[in-house]
């Protein structure tokens, strides 16, 4: 039986772990060849030679910094070099400053997070631009989070990067939908990286979304993310462009309560 993703060329940023590898092996077990990047060479190149034995197609890994434009574009060109062209981008990586109220965070951390997010996204979306031109079309999959959705505290860097990436897949969608690239958002809630940090910076706050989440249980990277990636990177989803998904098990719903617990320690600087 032919998969989902045969013959397609996917470039995962951030896809060596978190929610970015569960997405890198959903993707290869579709069929598609891998350029994973991100900035720890050795993970990208460890989830290459994994995905690689176990589903059997082609992955590359490459330490390359999202937050960095030669490096975006290095990524783009070296994708198209070894595979001859581009089908399928899903901008996964992002970063998490610290968790500081909004008048305490710096110019650096709002920088470093745009870089990362909003930045990493253009460049990356335009060096892919001519490349899915030429292939006829292509995908795009970005990514949000109810982070921005909820105001979440001490995120306000995080969130203002968040939104901004779901105006920049608008605008891309309604621009190049005319060349058959599909250009849609996730928001997820699952085991990655960020929500990881979370579960370790604040008392409580796995069994707080737990609780709250309809389906009563986390995301799982691979089976519960990656499904909806496979989805808006496959033919299934020809005629949706524009979209924000939320891929949380309904935590958009009622949401969460994320006010600190030590919110008078941050007001006074002593925390």
């Amino acid at each position: 039986m032919s998969r989902l993703l045969e013959g397609k060329v996917a470039i995962v940023t951030g896809g060596a772990k978190g929610l970015g590898h569960g997405i890198s092996r959903a993707l290869a077990k579709e069929g598609a060849s891998l350029m994973i990047s991100g900035r720890d060479g050795a993970a990208t190149a460890a989830a290459a030679e994994e995905i690689e034995r176990e589903f059997g197609t082609k992955a590359i890994g490459i330490a390359a910094d999202s937050g960095v434009k030669e490096d975006v574009l290095g990524m783009v060109q070296q994708t198209v070099d070894t595979f001859g062209g581009i089908d399928i981008l899903v901008n996964n990586a992002s970063l998490l400053s610290a968790g500081v109220l909004l008048e305490h965070k710096t110019d650096e951390m709002l920088r470093r997070t745009l870089d990362i997010g909003v930045w990493g996204n253009w460049w990356a979306m335009q060096a892919a631009f001519p490349h899915m031109k030429a292939r006829g079309g292509g995908s795009v999959i970005n990514f949000s989070s109810i982070d921005a959705q909820t105001g979440a505290w001490l995120h306000s860097d995080y969130n203002i990067n968040k939104l901004g990436i779901v105006g920049l897949t608008r605008s891309a969608a309604v621009e190049w939908g005319r060349f058959n690239i599909r250009v849609n958002a996730i928001a997820p809630t699952g085991l990655g990286q960020v929500f990881a940090k979370l579960v370790d910076e604040v008392p409580g706050f796995m069994e707080t979304v737990v609780a709250s989440n309809p389906l009563k249980r986390a995301g799982d990277p691979e089976k519960d993310i990656g499904p909806v990636v496979v989805f808006l990177a496959s033919e299934m989803s020809r005629f949706v462009t524009g979209e924000m998904i939320n891929v949380d098990g309904g935590q958009n719903l009622p949401g969460y309560v994320s006010i600190p617990h030590n919110l008078e320690e941050l007001e006074k600087g002593t925390a």
